[in-house]
């Protein structure tokens, strides 16, 4: 684990440890739509957000890990639920934020997970959360995606075509990765930049919402594979 990864560990298993509650705390919980892992979560993200930029002095990185994106969701329960498709296999969960598909991943039977996100918190929020979930789970800061495709058995990534920019940077490695023979699957909400013409869909989940700024209690997610 790299200095920044290693000093947001720190913090995080601090925060966990301090006793206390309110809308800036983090929380040990039982994810809603996948009750078999459980998450350090942020009862409020923005406001958690706000006490540690203050304490810190210094901007952070939007703590996307600190709350449990439908995709992410969807994707954990396909694997749960399908553990055939991670047994005794290889995982590479891209963009893990808290790791909770690379923990599905991981309670499913796969062989090795190695979760990736290059915010130094989320790589510390996934070795906290593994370690709670009693799951061996790699994880990596470094940035994948121009990299070679990558030696794993299956590629999972939960809600990253979020912006144009990370869609334009996603796909290819999903497409090359599958090009190599790797299974690749993707998990999604319905987001503007998902390029639903060259993805198929396999499932279809109603997950209830725990994301900040969204009006509907309900989410139907899709869990797709590149064409």
């Amino acid at each position: 684990m790299k200095g920044a990864e290693a000093d947001a560990l720190t913090e995080l298993e601090r925060e966990v440890a301090t006793p206390g509650s309110g809308l800036d705390r983090l929380r040990l919980t039982p994810t809603p739509f996948v009750p078999e892992v459980r998450l350090h979560l942020a009862e409020d993200a923005i406001v958690w957000w706000a006490r540690m930029e203050a304490a810190a002095g210094h901007p952070l990185p939007a703590p996307y890990w600190a709350s449990a994106w439908a995709g992410g969701q969807a994707l954990a329960r396909h694997l749960l639920d399908h553990p055939e498709l991670v047994a005794g296999r290889r995982v590479l969960d891209l963009a893990a934020g808290s790791g909770l598909v690379a923990i599905a991943a991981a309670l499913a039977g796969a062989a090795e997970v190695i979760a990736n996100d290059i915010d130094p918190y989320a790589v510390a929020a996934v070795t906290l959360n593994a370690r709670t979930n009693h799951v061996a789970v790699g994880a990596t800061g470094d940035d994948l995606l121009d990299s070679a495709e990558p030696k794993v058995d299956l590629v999972v990534a939960g809600d990253v075509f979020y912006d144009r920019t990370m869609a334009d940077r996603m796909l290819p490695f999903l497409q090359r990765a599958a090009a190599t023979g790797a299974d690749v699957l993707v998990g999604d909400p319905g987001r503007g930049h998902l390029p639903a013409d060259r993805l198929t869909v396999l499932a279809d989940y109603p997950v209830p919402t725990t994301e900040p700024s969204v009006d509907s209690s309900l989410r139907h997610v899709q869990v797709l594979r590149p064409d």
